[in-house]
């Protein structure tokens, strides 16, 4: 086994994820982990962009392979404490999405 049995990512970069609190997002897991004692087992760490803008705040659990979209900081002790301490990814939050980048499409401007 590695260093560390599970790492958390979080998109704290790209266009969208930064504009949705994905860095409260990080700070919340951060401690959510600390708070339950596993610190030395988890590693949360920023992400660049996951290819999944506009579905944001992302989180990524490995190697579990479990995604988690719409994140909010309020979310983070359920996370933590289902997923990285029960073993139960938290399905209402979990993104399952086909392989590749999944980008909402921007928007053109209103024309006049």
């Amino acid at each position: 086994m590695g260093q560390y049995e599970r790492h958390v990512f979080v998109c704290t970069s790209g266009k969208t994820c930064p504009t949705q609190n994905s860095k409260d997002v990080f700070a919340a897991l951060r401690t959510a982990v600390v708070e339950a004692g596993i610190k030395g087992h988890v590693r949360v760490n920023h992400a660049g962009c996951l290819g999944q803008c506009g579905h944001g705040p992302m989180v990524v659990v490995y190697p579990d392979d479990v995604w988690y979209n719409n994140v909010q900081p309020s979310d983070a002790a359920q996370i933590v404490s289902e997923h990285l301490v029960g073993n139960r990814p938290v399905d209402a939050r979990r993104y399952v999405a086909p392989p590749g980048d999944n980008k909402v499409p921007e928007q053109a401007p209103p024309t006049a």
